[in-house]
């Protein structure tokens, strides 16, 4: 694979706008990013689905600058403890709460006076690829939606930590889970071999070429005991449910949320298109893998609306 880097798509200009909305009793924050194109007309929109410890322009900047130029309203949104998003202790995850908050954001963007409610795309990377598998079997009225590098067996993604890293997850997930008093955090991403719940696939160096890219500051942590909820998710089992046009973006060389090709494979949906790549997690948010994921889901969304 050859050297990463960060797209360049700032050329691209765009008009973002802040909003809130209420997601698990706390005031998650958004930003709807639209063309600037002068036209007044409300717009077919996608939303924007975060991974585990995604916020708001957190890798996902080119995505969103890419499909703007193309035509659509794109809303991102921060997860409650998350971001510039409310809710204490932060840095939480849980992701049967982030389905209903992802819901929530669904409602909130529809609601907005630019887009067209009738007209919108889900879109879901690594942890919130699996989220969005959840929300599109709940709106079947969706234009449809795609999942990169999605996270679909949280078992598959604990499998593949060595064991005496995941016996090091499961102490302290339970020590937070039990002791008393303040929360007990684990870095977000780490480098190989040290210890945080992103270390492999090059994932600091992501962090890195994202961070110097974009400016931006990073909470890197998150509450040990949200580890302890990554097995039991396994949102490939409701793959079945999916009654929209859904593109799966799988990486075959991904070992931080493996991509289960069978398993989506034995599930026989008509409406998924499946779409594997040479690639590691972190790849896709980069040169020279990035051109090759937006054009084949710039091609699929052209396939949802061919006149837009």
């Amino acid at each position: 694979m050859a050297h990463r880097r960060y797209p360049d798509t700032s050329s691209i200009r765009t008009h973002a706008i802040k909003s809130s909305f209420m997601g698990h009793g706390v005031a998650c924050a958004a930003t709807l990013h639209l063309p600037m194109d002068g036209r007044d007309a409300p717009r077919p929109a996608i939303l924007m689905v975060g991974g585990w410890g995604s916020v708001q322009q957190a890798l996902t900047s080119s995505y969103v600058n890419r499909f703007v130029e193309a035509g659509w309203a794109v809303m991102e949104f921060d997860f409650p403890t998350w971001g510039h998003s409310a809710g204490w202790p932060r840095q939480e995850i849980n992701p049967w709460m982030r389905v209903r908050v992802a819901d929530a954001a669904l409602a909130h963007l529809r609601s907005l006076p630019q887009v067209d409610a009738n007209q919108v795309v889900l879109w879901g990377t690594s942890f919130g690829g699996g989220h969005v598998v959840d929300l599109a079997t709940q709106h079947p009225e969706l234009l449809g939606a795609i999942i990169q590098v999605p996270m679909l067996d949280g078992l598959a993604a604990v499998r593949a930590v060595p064991l005496p890293r995941l016996l090091q997850f499961m102490a302290y997930g339970l020590a937070d889970l039990f002791k008393p008093g303040a929360r007990i955090y684990l870095p977000t991403l780490s480098k190989p071999g040290e210890l945080g719940t992103m270390d492999r696939d090059k994932a600091w160096e992501a962090l890195e070429l994202a961070l110097a890219a974009l400016g931006k500051k990073y909470d890197n942590r998150v509450s040990a005991r949200s580890v302890l909820t990554m097995a039991p998710y396994r949102p490939w089992t409701r793959l079945k449910q999916v009654g929209v046009p859904m593109l799966i973006m799988g990486a075959t060389a991904d070992t931080v949320a493996p991509f289960v090709s069978g398993k989506v494979h034995r599930v026989n949906n008509p409406h998924l298109q499946v779409i594997e790549i040479a690639a590691d997690h972190f790849d896709p948010y980069f040169d020279p893998v990035f051109p090759q994921m937006i054009e084949r889901q710039l091609a699929f969304l052209r396939t949802l609306l061919p006149h837009q």
